[in-house]
């Protein structure tokens, strides 16, 4: 009987709106901050944080855990490929890339076969330089 309430708020579809302007970027609750107070909207930023928490607990954002702390997020689209693959982050600019690789399906099928381990795609994160930053 704990079950939350969701209200539908003026404040949250102004939240929808300006996660949907990233398409399938991912982004940070900082970005959708940002986003929201560059177009003047004044929602505070519990309020964002809260309401992305929510969005992600009931699987419309897909969490990545970045750095070992910081959450980025994704649309969830209803497609699964997101955790199919491994992502690469740019130490630089900060880019998060999904790296679609059979080279490092492999390395994933092989540590699932040879080490009886299954890979969390979703917190599995190479960092680097991306090619823009070299």
């Amino acid at each position: 009987m704990n079950e939350k309430r969701v209200y539908n708020t003026r404040q949250k579809d102004e939240i929808l709106k300006a996660i949907a302007e990233f398409g399938q970027s991912h982004f940070t609750a900082a970005d959708v901050v940002k986003k929201l107070s560059d177009k003047g909207l004044q929602i505070g930023q519990a309020t964002v944080y809260r309401t992305i928490d929510r969005l992600s607990e009931n699987g419309e954002l897909r969490k990545y855990i970045v750095d070992g702390a910081a959450s980025c997020y994704q649309r969830n689209d209803g497609h699964s490929g997101c955790h199919e693959h491994f992502h690469l982050k740019c130490a630089a600019c900060g880019k998060l890339i999904h790296a679609e690789c059979e080279e490092l399906t492999k390395i994933a099928s092989h540590i699932a076969s040879d080490h009886g381990f299954e890979v969390d795609f979703s917190k599995t994160v190479f960092y680097g330089i991306c090619e823009n930053c070299k």
